[in-house]
């Protein structure tokens, strides 16, 4: 089995491509250890001591490590852990646990709650997100999630190699947020959260 490695504009994370599905639907990030013992496989990823961050795309895994964090060394390990997860097929999820994209089970705790006034334009939002914004934030190795609109502000997650990467505001000033301006006039910044 071969296993590809590309490299991501956030130079503290790698995308690897074992050529076939990783996640069936959805994404999945993992932030910290204890949020990875929810997978077998995120599990020992973070067991190397320079692994902060894993992300499960459609086709691709993410793997980030430390600022200071020596990809040389670090790379082997992973493949290696890739390798022996998908030659066993072992499963992504263990028994029990949710799998797919990891929402805060309540957005309305966060203050991110949507105006039912505006539900057309979140559908029109939504709708650009994931048919422009979404593959080509796949593309680079993360993922977006809308979080909320209010009063003209749009609220996104980066995720996976998206989260944390130098070019991150750019991104979203630069790009999405002209996008959704151009396109539902009603949008008048867009903010990370």
């Amino acid at each position: 089995m071969l296993i590809e490695t590309e490299k991501t504009p956030n130079p503290a994370t790698l995308k690897f491509l074992p050529g076939r599905k990783v996640m069936p639907a959805g994404t999945r990030d993992f932030a910290d250890a204890e949020e990875a013992e929810a997978s077998p496989l995120a599990e020992a990823l973070f067991t190397l001591s320079d692994v902060t961050g894993v992300f499960f795309g459609s086709d691709f895994i993410s793997v980030t490590i430390a600022p200071g964090g020596d990809w040389a060394a670090t790379k082997p390990d992973v493949l290696s852990i890739l390798l022996d997860h998908f030659s066993g097929d072992m499963p992504l999820f263990r028994a029990g646990t949710a799998a797919g994209i990891s929402v805060p089970a309540d957005d309305a705790e966060q203050g991110f709650a949507d105006d039912p006034a505006d539900a057309e334009i979140v559908e029109q939002i939504r709708e650009l997100i994931d048919t422009r914004v979404r593959p080509a934030v796949a593309n680079d190795g993360g993922d977006i999630v809308y979080r909320g609109f209010d009063k003209g502000k749009v609220y996104l997650k980066m995720q996976g190699a998206c989260s944390g990467c130098p070019s991150s505001t750019a991104t979203l000033k630069n790009g999405i947020e002209q996008l959704l301006k151009h396109y539902v006039p009603e949008v008048t910044e867009v903010l990370a959260v």
